[in-house]
């Protein structure tokens, strides 16, 4: 159950962090990373995470679930934010 829910949450993620991307906010334009590969860097770099807390999630580790949900949850606000915005 526990590998599903960061499953879910992985997919939320990569969407967010995709719409993020495709605003072009200017903000965007200033971080270095950004130009690695034309965003897809720092998707590489979400994929570790993911893998990351889906594998600590299999291994029974439930308090990196818990610390993979509060960063799913700052991260599809920040996202929403440059995507409507509001920063």
């Amino acid at each position: 159950m526990a590998i599903l829910l960061v499953f879910l949450l992985g997919v939320g993620n990569f969407a967010a962090h995709k719409a993020a991307l495709a605003s072009n906010h200017p903000a965007l334009q200033q971080m270095p990373w950004f130009h690695l590969m034309h965003g897809r860097f720092s998707l590489a770099l979400e994929f570790i995470v993911l893998l990351g807390a889906m594998l600590l999630a299999a291994d029974g580790s439930h308090g990196w679930v818990l610390a993979y949900m509060v960063y799913s949850v700052f991260n599809i606000l920040a996202a929403w934010m440059i995507v409507t915005g509001k920063v």
